[in-house]
């Protein structure tokens, strides 16, 4: 049974910074590209970043493009989102997922910007 379990969201600062992390477990991890989906208030999910499954490859949204990293570590089945210089429209609950569209993805992490 696929499991994602996101953590690191919170209420963070204009321009601050959150490192998002998401453990999976029931599939083969190491071999699985691995996607960041996010859903803003009242809108649907959206794309927002995906790894390689050897973490040599990274695509970003271009609303995050510049102010994120995508980054992984297999031996820990570990999925991160390194976000900076946040802004109130980055708000919103971050997804890790086995697919672009988040049809297979966890519970979601609330990230919420105060100006």
């Amino acid at each position: 049974q696929v499991q994602l379990v996101e953590s690191g969201g919170g209420l963070v600062q204009f321009g601050g910074s959150l490192r998002l992390s998401c453990v999976g477990s029931g599939f083969s991890f190491s071999s699985s590209w691995m996607y960041w989906v996010r859903q803003a208030p009242g809108k649907g999910l959206e794309w927002v970043s995906n790894i390689s499954p050897a973490g040599s490859a990274t695509s970003y949204s271009n609303f995050l493009k510049g102010r994120s990293t995508i980054s992984r570590d297999n031996a820990k089945n570990t999925l991160y989102l390194q976000l900076n210089s946040l802004k109130s429209e980055d708000a919103g609950v971050y997804y890790c997922a086995k697919d672009p569209l988040g049809i297979i993805r966890g519970q979601g992490t609330q990230v919420t910007v105060s100006s």
